[in-house]
């Protein structure tokens, strides 16, 4: 079984700025002025996003360079909207939203139609897409308060 990957996360008592660590590399994450964030930095959906864009090009780089495919650049746009499943009184339930992303794809370079809808299937597999379109099983403890964290 692979190491997990650790990433920590710090928000003091005044702000929506969030410090990350993640392994060796440090940024900030923030909310947009007008839920009280500093606009610091990216959002968390945004980030996200980012991950899943980048997962995606990488997966289709490694591909057409393993195929000796004439692939120049990847380039991802992705937008996050909640879509409400039906009109309701409690549409804020778990169970009465659906987040969708929809994530589209520029392919440069001298490639055939069947490559370049090949390549659409195989950006459906990059690893955080699978991950994100699985049941992810996430729990959570509380530690004490004088419990160190470390990377």
């Amino acid at each position: 079984m692979a190491t997990p990957q650790t990433v920590l996360v710090r928000v003091g008592a005044d702000a929506l700025l969030a410090d990350v660590q993640a392994g060796r590399h440090t940024f900030l994450l923030d909310e947009p002025v007008a839920v009280g964030g500093q606009d610091l930095g990216p959002t968390p959906y945004d980030m996200l996003l980012s991950a899943l864009g980048a997962c995606t090009a990488i997966t289709l780089r490694l591909y057409a360079t393993r195929k000796a495919w004439p692939l120049e650049a990847v380039q991802v746009r992705l937008r996050h909207q909640r879509v409400h499943i039906k009109d309701c009184a409690a549409c804020e339930e778990a169970d009465q939203t659906l987040d969708h992303v929809q994530k589209d794809l520029r392919l440069l370079g001298s490639l055939t139609d069947e490559q370049r809808q090949r390549l659409v299937e195989v950006s459906k597999k990059c690893p955080v897409q699978k991950m994100l379109g699985a049941a992810i099983h996430i729990t959570t403890n509380l530690l004490p308060t004088d419990a160190k964290f470390a990377i």
